[in-house]
């Protein structure tokens, strides 16, 4: 519960709940119906799909605490906790996602709920899962995120493209100029330069004749980014393990690296620290080592213009974050 005093004395007070990104009619019905009892109507979703009742009677709190507790939907997210995870559409309904969204984020949460209910983090914890690098999920803002990846460029089925997709519409979808216009068995139709195609559906969306989902697609795990400023500058994540398998219907590799990677960052992290500034107070060296996560060659940023965030300076300082020792 969180208490929102205005300058004149007044207070209002929030009772935060998860529920499911995907909410049913009997669900906002009831949602409706205990707002309508004890919070004078008013509520909110969050950011991050948790409901939130609004409320002007203290006396009223507890009541409704017990009252959604007994509907099943837990009272938490609040102050040093995890709150609930962001995500994008998954299998359920996006046609271009390498992962499922709402299975992997029950598989996750199920694990985590106790850091829901209580505060035994060092600082708050946000979750994001996105089902592909298009990222509708914030994954590049979150102090751990879920990404999932396609591995191969799209199928072409040649003997419908024609009839189903607008060749230059298509080919101008790319943003690497990977699709071309190519005639097949004296039919127009299209080619994927596999060296150019970044995997991001764009050609699908507009061309249902090139799918993208394959069974080698999986998810990577990203850690350190966040939005607040208010101890250090905004963060974007970086990658910390670049591929883990689709094994529905509990993804349990997943699960275990994410629960793995929260409990490692509430054993060494001070208060009030998030996971990033965390991280960038012992050096990404000696986080890989704690994580117990070998570091490849895809942890080394190759985009175009990454050279401009590098450290291109002679002036090096020493710092416990270069002793790799632990």
């Amino acid at each position: 519960m969180l208490v929102h005093t205005a300058e004149s004395g007044e207070k209002l007070y929030s009772v935060r709940a998860a529920s499911p990104r995907l909410l049913s009619i009997k669900t906002i019905r009831l949602f409706a119906a205990l707002a309508d009892e004890f919070s004078g109507g008013c509520l909110r979703f969050t950011s991050r799909n948790n409901v939130e009742f609004l409320l002007a009677d203290a006396g009223k709190v507890e009541p409704l605490i017990l009252r959604l507790e007994s509907e099943g939907y837990p009272v938490g997210g609040t102050g040093p906790s995890i709150t609930n995870i962001v995500h994008t559409q998954g299998w359920v309904h996006c046609h271009s996602a390498a992962s499922d969204a709402s299975g992997v984020v029950k598989s996750v949460m199920d694990e985590l709920f106790p850091y829901f209910t209580s505060m035994r983090l060092p600082a708050k914890l946000r979750i994001a899962f996105a089902c592909c690098l298009n990222m509708c999920g914030a994954v590049h803002c979150s102090d751990i995120a879920i990404l999932g990846l396609h591995r191969k460029p799209p199928k072409i089925n040649h003997g419908t493209l024609f009839k189903t997709c607008e060749i230059p519409t298509t080919v101008a979808s790319c943003p690497t100029g990977a699709v071309r216009p190519v005639t097949v068995d004296g039919k127009p139709s299209l080619e994927v330069i596999e060296g150019q195609c970044v995997l991001c559906g764009n050609c699908y969306t507009v061309c249902p004749s090139m799918p993208m989902n394959d069974p080698e697609d999986g998810v990577s795990i990203w850690v350190g980014g966040k939005v607040s400023n208010a101890r250090r500058e905004p963060m974007f994540s970086k990658l910390a393990i670049p591929f883990l398998p689709n094994n529905p219907p509990r993804w349990p590799e997943v699960t275990t690296a994410v629960k793995a990677l929260v409990e490692l960052y509430a054993a060494h992290a001070q208060p009030f620290e998030r996971m990033g500034e965390w991280i960038e107070r012992i050096g990404w060296p000696r986080f890989f080592r704690l994580a117990g996560i070998p570091f490849t060659r895809d942890h080394i940023d190759d985009f175009t213009h990454a050279g401009e965030t590098y450290k291109r300076s002679v002036q090096l300082r020493r710092s416990p974050a270069w002793n790799l020792g632990g």
